[in-house]
């Protein structure tokens, strides 16, 4: 009977197919686990059953946890980043002073007065500082 040892080649394939398939498994045990425990709908007693039932038995248990939470672990999941797209997408405005209150819009404020005359350059240049710091 020929084996795969006897082959050099399919030798390294199967330890690469092996290797594929272990770090397939822990990416899969951290998304369970990811998804397991920033679920809001859950107490934490029924997360740390299902976290001892993964770690107990960990083919199984995972395998038990995507067939029974797989459906909606996806939209958890979209969910979740559209959340946290809308916060940076805050603090970028709330930051960048879109709403008229930034340095920029001090800066050219200033301007406008310095322009018609109802501040002097030296008023101009603090204003500037203080927008600038």
């Amino acid at each position: 009977m020929v084996l795969a040892a006897d082959y050099p080649l399919l030798n390294a394939f199967w330890t690469m197919m092996i290797f594929f398939l272990w770090v397939l498994w822990f990416w899969l045990l951290i998304t369970v686990f990811t998804d397991l425990f920033r679920r809001n709908d859950m107490s934490g007693w029924v997360k740390a059953l299902w976290a001892v039932f993964v770690i107990v038995l960990p083919y199984l248990g995972v395998f038990v946890y995507l067939i029974a939470n797989g459906r909606h672990m996806a939209e958890r999941s979209v969910r979740d980043a559209q959340v946290a797209q809308d916060q940076f997408d805050d603090h970028i405005r709330s930051v960048a002073g879109g709403n008229g209150s930034g340095p920029a819009s001090e800066i050219q404020k200033a301007n406008q007065l310095l322009a018609s005359g109802a501040i002097t350059q030296a008023e101009y240049d603090s204003i500037k500082q203080k927008a600038l710091a």
